[in-house]
């Protein structure tokens, strides 16, 4: 063990921890073998503080506890600062513990520490971040958790008009998310459990504790989840719904594939061919080329759904004007076609079809649902998974958030 107690030294280290009066540096420790630095502030004798509730000045400490915090370490040394942590006795409010300059009340951290960890969260796993800086993970969620939450809780939402919505699982089948996405801005506002249309409900209440108005949101992206149809018409009474157009897609492409597996049943040709008739021609490979051209010669059912899909593509090309008389003559020919996974897509398409349509109006997909869903993934993976929800909308946030968590550095 070692002490310093050089005036220069403890000058160094106060100048370092931008210490000011009434606080100083009576003691450091230093243990080279256990690569820990302990740091001892004080405050002068008769000090007075501000009270922690009203901000009257000039208390005088009624008490003390010791307390310590875990600091940035100093090079490669472990570092906490300890100290008497004055209670101050106000006439108004009575006796209570005063905030440290260095640290907010409650934590065991500094204000230092906590801003690397939001820093370091931004491109490492809670997990990896707890065995770098020797922490329980669990105490690393704690100091994520209070930045997100004090964040969303200052959030402004007035203005918000467009706004997406979409799910994403905490684990694989299971344990959903829903999402609310404002769409001119591209950043996750709104996060809840579960993907109800109750979810939709307290998307609503949401934006009416933060500023906004439900009332004022004009557009609603989704996919054609029942629930998210339900609550948007029970919770955003004066939006218009525009189904999302990969998802539109979706629909069509599966029961494309469905058409192909009936009939690989009596085809073998058919084996090892499910991403040929996915994707459209000019984003084949060679050697799929050449097996689209042999399979596209014989007479075949997948042939035809095929043929049904790229003329619904064109679907998308159309003006304002006449997609809705396309929309029609295309559900007419599908619904025809003796092909039943077609016809049960066109029965979809029909069906929602004022909200597709709504797409010429709005241009709204949820392509960026999309994007922050993969982002939100690759967030998942990185961190293999979440022990609870609050964690994973914690992450969420903190990935797709882009709050401002007016860190101290």
């Amino acid at each position: 063990m070692c002490y310093i107690t050089s005036m220069s030294e403890k000058t160094l280290f106060a100048m370092a921890l931008g210490l000011y009066e009434p606080w100083s540096i009576e003691n450091i420790e230093f243990n080279a073998a256990e690569r820990r630095l302990d740091i001892f502030l004080d405050f002068k004798r008769g000090a007075t503080f501000s009270c922690p509730k009203c901000g009257k000045k000039g208390c005088k400490a009624h008490d003390t506890k010791e307390a310590v915090w875990r600091h940035l370490n100093f090079f490669q040394h472990t570092t906490y600062l300890h100290a008497r942590q004055p209670r101050t006795n106000c006439s108004d409010c009575g006796i209570l513990t005063a905030e440290m300059p260095w640290a907010r009340p409650g934590s065991g951290f500094t204000y230092l520490f906590e801003s690397f960890v939001m820093i370091l969260v931004r491109e490492m796993s809670v997990l990896s971040m707890s065995k770098l800086l020797n922490e329980h993970d669990t105490r690393i969620w704690r100091i994520l958790r209070h930045y997100v939450e004090k964040a969303r809780r200052e959030q402004d939402l007035y203005g918000v008009t467009k706004i997406g919505v979409d799910e994403t699982s905490m684990k694989k089948g299971h344990d959903y998310v829903t999402i609310g996405v404002d769409m001119e801005t591209s950043k996750v506002i709104f996060a809840t459990k579960g993907k109800g249309a109750d979810t939709l409900g307290r998307f609503n209440q949401y934006l009416h504790d933060h500023g906004g108005d439900a009332d004022f949101v004009t557009e609603v992206s989704s996919d054609m989840s029942p629930a998210f149809i339900q609550g948007a018409r029970d919770y955003f009474v004066n939006a218009c719904i525009t189904f999302d157009k990969f998802h539109v897609m979706k629909i069509i492409n599966e029961a494309v594939d469905q058409v192909r597996r009936e009939e690989q049943k009596s085809n073998p040709a058919l084996k090892n061919s499910r991403f040929i008739w996915l994707k459209n021609a000019e984003n084949l490979t060679e050697k799929q080329k050449i097996q689209f051209d042999s399979l596209s010669r014989q007479n075949l059912k997948t042939a035809r759904a095929y043929h049904i899909k790229i003329n619904f593509q064109e679907f998308w090309n159309q003006s304002a004007q006449n997609a809705e008389a396309y929309l029609k003559r295309w559900c007419f020919w599908a619904a025809h076609s003796r092909l039943e996974p077609m016809i049960k897509a066109a029965n979809t398409i029909k069906k929602h079809s004022k909200g597709i349509l709504r797409w010429f109006e709005s241009g709204l997909t949820n392509g960026i649902l999309e994007g922050i869903n993969s982002m939100i993934q690759l967030a998942k993976k990185r961190a293999r998974g979440f022990s609870n929800d609050y964690n994973y909308i914690t992450m969420i946030f903190l990935t797709a958030g882009k709050l401002d968590y007016k860190l101290p550095i």
